[in-house]
């Protein structure tokens, strides 16, 4: 059997990388520590739990949109599918902190880090926050990947004393040591390239961030009206928030049931949107269109079927538009067909 050896240059690349391999595996693994050891936010219907968090990826996630929509429409998969996300993420985030299978776990946070990107790339009130992460987390998984780990690591220890499985081919791709390819310039040529692109490309898909006009969808809310019918007693219209910060809800204060002419012919204040009855909402997803104390609350990705009594408004044949008042003092307006 061919003796497979570390040069010392792997060695120092390896050794080179220590801090980014640290503080990459700490981003990982931290997600399971908040979401398990800190507070456990993989109750269902309890406040802060993960799986609204991806509900907001939704509305402009980038090529995922599908995934994410069933996720959020099947509760049971959707839990299932964070505990399987949280248990991946505190595995590879442990294992590139020690340097144990490096190489294999790089691959993971190259993956990781583009479902964070394709997902909620879009997400970040000041400085892209979402985005950033996931180009800067593809990056360094492929830096990971190509110097594996160095001194200070598991790999190292067990290259150093001899084991049988550090001297196989598959331990040099999915572990430390040489980088076992003929034309290394090529590869990371390539593969640098590629990064550059996509980070670009996502660049400017989320934000408009290398040519034309710059946009954030993370600042304001945006509600979408749609499906809007009404009989003699009551109006039903969809409601679903698409923008906006993901921290932060849209609190619907008015919504005014209008004629042609633009006047009022009924009115729901605060009060009235805070005191909705429960049966008068049916949600889509597990982030939830629901009342709070002085207003409708909407948060990000929720979709929801809104029913209204009209039963005073004597001429229904006049209903023109509804409209939609935010706390903001944001107004969405839709004509009724």
């Amino acid at each position: 059997m061919k003796n497979i050896k570390n040069s010392p240059s792997s060695d120092m690349a390896g050794l080179y990388t220590l801090s980014l391999r640290m503080v990459i595996g700490w981003t990982y693994f931290s997600a399971f520590w908040r979401r398990l050891i800190l507070e456990n936010k993989l109750i269902p219907d309890e406040q802060g739990y993960i799986g609204e968090k991806f509900n907001h990826f939704l509305p402009n996630a980038l090529g995922i949109k599908p995934i994410i929509e069933y996720l959020v429409t099947h509760p049971d998969a959707l839990h299932q599918s964070m505990m399987i996300f949280t248990i991946i993420e505190a595995v590879v985030g442990l294992l590139i902190i020690l340097g144990l299978f490096t190489r294999l776990m790089s691959i993971g946070i190259f993956s990781l880090a583009l479902g964070i990107l394709l997902g909620s790339g879009w997400l970040g009130t000041t400085c892209l926050d979402e985005w950033q992460i996931g180009v800067l987390g593809i990056s360094g998984g492929f830096v990971l990947f190509l110097t594996g780990s160095g001194p200070y690591s598991m790999d190292y220890y067990f290259i150093k004393h001899n084991r049988n499985f550090t001297q196989k081919r598959w331990f040099q791709w999915l572990g430390s040591g040489s980088f076992p390819i003929s034309k290394p310039k090529t590869f990371v040529l390539t593969g640098s390239l590629i990064i550059f692109g996509l980070t670009l490309f996502t660049n400017q898909y989320f934000h408009g961030g290398v040519w034309g006009m710059l946009h954030n969808k993370s600042v304001k809310p945006k509600l979408e009206i749609s499906t809007i019918s009404h009989n003699n007693s009551d109006l039903k219209f969809q409601v679903y928030r698409t923008e906006g910060a993901d921290v932060y809800g849209s609190f619907l204060i008015g919504v005014h049931i209008l004629d042609k002419n633009g006047k009022i012919l009924k009115e729901f204040n605060h009060k009235d949107l805070s005191t909705l009855p429960k049966e008068s909402i049916h949600n889509h997803y597990v982030a939830k269109v629901k009342p709070g104390k002085h207003s409708l609350v909407i948060p990000l990705g929720a979709k929801a079927d809104v029913t209204l009594n009209i039963d005073d408004i004597l001429q229904k044949s006049e209903i023109d538009a509804l409209k939609l008042i935010d706390v903001s003092g944001i107004e969405w307006m839709e004509k009724i067909e």
